[in-house]
């Protein structure tokens, strides 16, 4: 007995020093960090902020960086979401700060000084708990620790969302059995049901731990990159962007093809040359809102050197550039210079060293659009059961919300509740139909591209319908 005891304890000796050893010589851990603070946030946080990074691929060579906000109503039982920015390139911070998250970047002149942050009551994460991600790799302050690493596809990045999520849920098993949902906007249209659709045939397949997988949701969703424009014709029609007579030449001599013409067809091109030079000025995210002039948006362009971006912010704060926030893009550009202040990256225990200056959208990702139509997706999610809300910002020129109701019109199932409008504080907020494919869709009325950058409150209160499983 005193032998077997001996051996127990040697082995157990042996499992314990091969667990430490392993978890010293281990390049990073999976562990997040809770920040209490952000500079520019009067105070500390008012909510649960966690972040960190988790390694995918075989040898853990892309290192994911994700933001965990906890609800804040019931984290025990409220959803857990899992959040895929648009872009692609665009990061969880960006989500964050200007669209769904708990702080927001306040709207002022910039002036030298670090932005600052204040409270936004109608986040998102008042009734989910949101996992909000830097993919595809290269986003953000995610990073490849390889060459090869930093190549990635669309099916890829699904995956490695997808193993990341299985990750977090280990470190994080409380929350393995909350209703679990896929979320997103804009390119997150392509991002998410591609996602979903991982994880639903991880899930069937036995892969652990299970995710308790129940739907998904989009805002202003890009479906299928080749035909979408085509609607913007219809749509700056009935906004009376352009008048009768070019519309109806539009629809004689193009036929409803206005991105892949016929270079014979002369007459089709001519139309839709004066169709591009009437919406120059027109700004594509809200067609009612001020478009940026052409030389403060040279902020947006890439930096190499810190230098480098700070010449373009003292550009920025010009009263000629910039006499006052007078476009939304000036706002969205304040996080550039928020984020790159070391001490924001500190709070944020972001690794040194490991990507240059940050951009909210890294336009040149080495990613490769290998999917551009996720429709078949939405089809085969239908076939599962699995929930879905999709709503549309009415004034957005850049994905039109008469292209997402042609294609959820192309999927074919009947119509649960018709056409309606839906409500928020005694006004009508949108309108709404329902399908036998346990799909909701939704306008929002005056939003744009993305709808909770406008109407927050109205958002916020949709889906807390949505997800208590009421009609909106």
């Amino acid at each position: 007995m005193e032998d077997k005891n001996c051996s127990r304890g040697r082995y157990l000796r042996i499992i314990i020093t091969l667990f430490f050893f392993l978890l010293s010589t281990s390049q990073f851990t999976m562990a997040g960090t809770h920040v209490k603070y952000l500079p520019g946030f009067d105070g500390p946080l008012p909510f649960y902020l966690e972040t960190g990074y988790i390694g995918v691929g075989q040898s853990e060579e892309v290192q994911l960086f994700y933001y965990f906000i906890k609800s804040e109503s019931d984290p025990q039982v409220d959803p857990l979401v899992l959040w895929l920015v648009g872009g692609p390139g665009c990061s969880g911070l960006y989500a964050i700060a200007n669209e769904i998250g708990p702080v927001r970047l306040d709207s002022r002149e910039y002036n030298g000084s670090l932005p600052t942050l204040s409270y936004n009551q109608y986040a998102y994460t008042k009734v989910a708990n949101i996992i909000f991600i830097d993919s595809p790799v290269g986003t953000g302050f995610s990073y490849s620790q390889t060459k090869n690493g930093r190549h990635t596809d669309t099916h890829l990045a699904a995956e490695q969302a997808y193993q990341f999520l299985r990750k977090w849920l280990v470190e994080n098993p409380q929350y393995q059995s909350n209703p679990f949902y896929v979320g997103g906007d804009s390119y997150g249209g392509i991002f998410v049901p591609i996602t979903t659709r991982v994880i639903s045939d991880g899930t069937e397949a036995g892969l652990e731990p299970r995710v308790n997988l129940k739907g998904y949701f989009l805002g202003n969703p890009l479906t299928f990159i080749y035909g979408e424009d085509n609607y913007k014709i219809s749509f700056a029609h009935g906004m009376s962007l352009i008048s009768d007579e070019l519309y109806e030449s539009l629809e004689r001599y193009c036929g409803g093809e206005y991105q892949e013409i016929d270079p014979k067809n002369t007459l089709c091109l001519q139309h839709v040359h004066a169709f591009n030079k009437l919406l120059t000025g027109i700004y594509e995210y809200h067609v009612l809102e001020p478009v940026c002039d052409s030389i403060s948006t040279e902020v947006r362009k890439h930096s190499s050197q810190r230098r480098s971006l700070d010449e373009k912010f003292e550009q920025f704060k010009s009263p000629i550039t910039l006499p006052g926030m007078k476009c939304r893009a000036h706002w969205w550009h304040l996080s550039e210079k928020w984020v790159n202040d070391d001490a924001v990256q500190e709070a944020l225990r972001v690794r040194k060293g490991t990507i240059g200056i940050w951009e909210y959208c890294n336009n040149n990702l080495p990613f490769t659009r290998s999917i551009n139509n996720t429709i078949p997706y939405h089809a085969y999610l239908s076939t599962k059961g699995y929930r879905s809300l999709i709503y549309s910002g009415d004034h957005d020129l850049a994905v039109p919300f008469q292209s997402t109701q042609a294609w959820i019109k192309s999927l074919n199932y009947s119509i649960i509740e018709d056409w309606r409008p839906w409500t928020f504080g005694g006004q009508i907020a949108g309108y709404t139909k329902t399908y036998s494919n346990r799909m909701t869709y939704a306008t929002v009325k005056g939003s744009g591209h993305t709808a909770p950058e406008w109407n927050p409150a109205e958002c916020l209160t949709m889906l807390r319908r949505w997800f208590y499983y009421k009609p909106l």
